[in-house]
């Protein structure tokens, strides 16, 4: 407490009026005014202008009850002196107020300490930003400030009669109420949190602390109570925030940014979770503990990098856990500053991304790689192929492209069915695998089709015996249900940078020097040459004219009849296909069908070729000619193709078409590479209506127990059979013998190729039904067929 020896109390009486009626010596002392000069003045009249205004705030009326304030009093030397003025109201016996007996308190040379030392405490209270409060025994208000009116929304008379625990919820009460007990008890000061509630319902969290004060002889409770609303918000926040650092599935390290070696200082469940260690083992340690030396170090120099420089980062590497496995871990780093600016402290935030790792590498590998034999596929071997040519480029070497075609491949899959062609493949590919080094790439193009990327060559000889061994290695027969399956393969080969300077190049050479050795069926390896690139690029032209003739329609259709030789009228038609070449003129089918079987443009052809027989059998039927079957070749590509017969019936319900006006004629050697798919269609085709003939019989070895299984409407002798029918009285027996053979199956036997009246003499003898030939009528242009069938009608 500040020494009071020099305190002066002095006193002066004021009427109702303000006018001062008595002044005493200390009033003189303290303001240095005598009472002559001071008495019948207003009181006002002493004071400086900004007492005078605080007068005028503060006292616009006279107080019914004791009231002070701070104000400047100006001392007769002209000095301003700041004095607590105490106005205490006098009231006469009808209760008017009659004087105001007025308390200076303050002495002109006493110290701060001392001047705030003897302030009122009621001046003091309500400019607290807390509450603050005397509490009696009984719980009741001796004593409060504004504040604790404003927390409570309670008035002064309510607060008067109000007791403190009505301020607390029931939870609370009883915490409160043993507080207040402690402290009037034993006299220990106390502190507690709790809530008040105002009369509203609506709760303010305080810091409540209070000590005991004795006054008079009794005890009271002196307290006071601050509102810590934000800190509870922000304790409420740092809890969540707890809550989510255990929460997430993201593990979360903090670290000490300490230089060298930041320790760890903390460690989230989920970080003990991917990591395998504790919290407790972890903290103090470095989190480089955990790395992998020799993985991954572009991605520890970019991390040891930031940490140095203060910095975000973000890598992705491989750490270890407590048990030894590695893991792939997402890291971020981010560094956290004090006030100051200063980075005192790192975050990390840890994922454990090994399976999206796995996963990733897995999808990657199903798009880089054909699931079926785990090689390289079209779009890994381009990448591929190009990084070998980049690093050719720069090392001056050599780079070899192989291309595999397999041999005989699609009769695999038909004798032996198509797991067998999938092992074969397999096998197959290991075998070119094991072949080659490791740097060079092997691929499946597609279907049976392999590319190997041969790098750094360093010559051809070298490359051939490359290509020798793994040719050995692929021809070996592959065992698949007790059968050995043979396999071998044409092999192409284009070199850079004689063949190409592009993937595209090579790819396309190697191809042509592969189809030069399927051609020659010699079994040996075929190197590209410009001679080979002239006779590819006649192919090509040559497909691509037969495409242009479809589309302008220069191919068109030549019908030769087939006669009973019983009756000698026309039985059928066969429609024989011409091509008008705008430069070559009319081309036979023999200058360009076989170029069209083997790119595959046969089954457009076909196509074309149904749909103008198709048409020509509606012309005919308009015409009032009756209708004839006519005869159309299918190819084995065709034959082959998925849903034929649905297709044949689809042609013909379009054009309106009875099916038994059509006859198929199938060549011996397409039915017999897949003998079940050939009895299948036949099958489908007799059930549809269609004829169903089988073309040049005895022109290749015959399978009688296969044709037997075949419901053949037709049987059409090979030409060479028929041209061995001469004077010599000793021929004509193999014609006999298949003649015979086609009646046993069943069918109509049809001689094609009838040049002489000796050949037909001996057909007819020999009872063969039909012939056809430049002995009755060569092929006719549909205008020819008319006149002949106007002059000679059919059966």
């Amino acid at each position: 407490m500040p020494d009071r020896e020099n305190t002066f109390y002095a006193a002066l009486l004021i009427d109702a009026g303000g006018h001062i009626i008595t002044w005493n010596a200390a009033c003189e002392k303290v303001l240095g005014i005598a009472a002559a000069d001071a008495l019948h003045q207003p009181l006002t009249a002493l004071l400086s202008e900004h007492g005078r205004r605080v007068w005028r705030q503060h006292w616009s009326e006279f107080p019914s009850d004791c009231d002070a304030s701070e104000l400047e009093f100006v001392r007769a030397d002209g000095s301003v002196h700041t004095i607590f003025l105490t106005l205490l109201p006098q009231h006469g016996n009808d209760g008017a107020l009659t004087h105001l007996v007025a308390l200076l308190d303050g002495a002109c040379d006493e110290s701060d300490s001392e001047a705030v030392g003897r302030m009122p405490l009621s001046s003091i209270i309500d400019v607290l930003p807390g509450t603050f409060y005397v509490l009696r025994e009984d719980g009741s208000f001796a004593l409060w400030n504004k504040t604790l009116e404003q927390v409570t929304s309670m008035t002064s008379d309510e607060v008067r009669s109000a007791n403190a625990l009505d301020m607390y919820d029931l939870a609370e009460k009883r915490l409160i109420a043993a507080t207040i007990r402690n402290v009037f008890e034993h006299g220990a000061p106390s502190m507690v949190e709790a809530n008040y509630l105002d009369k509203f319902g609506r709760a303010t969290p305080y810091l409540l602390c209070g000590a005991r004060i004795s006054c008079r002889g009794r005890y009271y409770l002196c307290g006071m109570g601050l509102d810590i609303s934000e800190r509870r918000a922000q304790e409420d926040r740092l809890r969540l925030r707890e809550r989510a650092l255990h929460a997430t599935s993201s593990g979360l390290v903090i670290s000490r940014c300490a230089g060298k070696d930041n320790p760890i200082e903390c460690a989230n469940p989920a970080f003990e979770r991917i990591t395998g260690y504790s919290a407790e083992e972890v903290i103090g340690r470095d989190a480089r503990f955990m790395g992998m030396p020799g993985m991954d170090e572009d991605e520890r120099d970019q991390l040891r990098a930031a940490v140095r420089e203060r910095r975000e980062v973000n890598v992705v590497f491989r750490n270890r856990r407590r048990n030894g496995e590695l893991f792939w871990n997402d890291l971020t780093i981010t560094p956290v500053s004090d006030g100051r600016g200063k980075v005192t402290h790192f975050i990390g935030v840890i994922n454990d991304v090994t399976a999206v790792k796995q996963r990733t590498a897995h999808l990657e590998h199903e798009v880089n790689h054909d699931a079926l034999t785990g090689l390289a596929n079209r779009t890994l071997l381009w990448d591929r192929l190009e990084q070998a040519l980049h690093m050719a480029q720069r090392n001056k070497s050599l780079v070899a492209t192989v291309l595999i075609d397999l041999n005989g491949f699609k009769q695999i899959n038909d004798s032996h069915g198509h797991e067998a062609g999938d092992e074969v493949l397999k096998m197959v590919a290991r075998r070119l695998q094991s072949s080659v080094r490791e740097s060079d790439t092997v691929a499946r193009l597609s279907g049976d089709e392999f590319v190997l990327v041969l790098v750094n060559q360093p010559s051809l000889r070298y490359t051939l015996r490359m290509i020798e061994r793994l040719r050995v290695a692929m021809s070996q027969p592959v065992s698949f249900d007790s059968n050995d399956i043979a396999v071998g393969g044409s092999i192409g080969v284009s070199v850079y940078p004689h063949d190409g300077g592009g993937a595209l190049d090579l790819v396309r050479a190697a191809d042509v020097a592969m189809y030069h050795a399927k051609a020659a069926r010699t079994g040996e390896v075929h190197f590209f040459s410009a001679d080979m690139k002239s006779t590819t690029q006649a192919k090509q032209k040559l497909e691509d004219a037969m495409r242009g003739a479809l589309e302008r329609h220069e191919m068109f259709l030549l019908y030769q009849p087939q006669i009973c030789l019983r009756s000698g009228r026309i039985q059928g038609l066969e429609a024989l296909l011409r091509w008008r070449h705008p430069e070559l003129g009319v081309l036979a089918p023999a200058s360009f069908l076989p170029e069209a079987e083997e790119s595959g443009l046969i089954v457009a052809i076909g196509d074309y070729v149904l749909e103008e027989a198709c048409l020509f059998m509606q012309r005919m039927g308009s015409a009032g000619f009756a209708p004839l079957p006519v005869a159309v070749n299918a190819s084995s590509r065709e034959f082959s193709q998925p849903h034929y017969a649905e297709h044949i019936a689809g042609i013909l319900a379009t054009h309106k078409i009875a099916p038994s006006q059509l006859e198929l004629e199938l060549r011996e050697e397409s039915l017999n590479a897949n003998a079940h798919l050939s009895v299948e269609v036949v099958s489908q085709l007799r059930d549809l209506g269609v004829l169903r003939s089988l073309d040049a019989f005895g022109d290749a070895s015959t399978n009688l127990n296969f044709l037997q299984k075949l419901p053949l409407t037709h049987v059409k002798l090979a030409k060479v059979a028929v041209h061995q029918i001469t004077s010599d009285e000793r021929s004509g027996a193999m014609a006999k013998a298949l003649i015979d053979v086609g009646h046993d199956l069943g069918a109509r036997v049809i001689a094609k190729g009838v040049e002489t009246r000796l050949q037909m003499e001996f057909l007819r003898a020999n009872r063969c039904d039909e012939l056809q030939g430049t002995y009755f009528s060569a092929p006719l242009a549909e205008h020819a067929l008319h006149a002949m069938l106007v002059a000679a009608p059919a059966a």
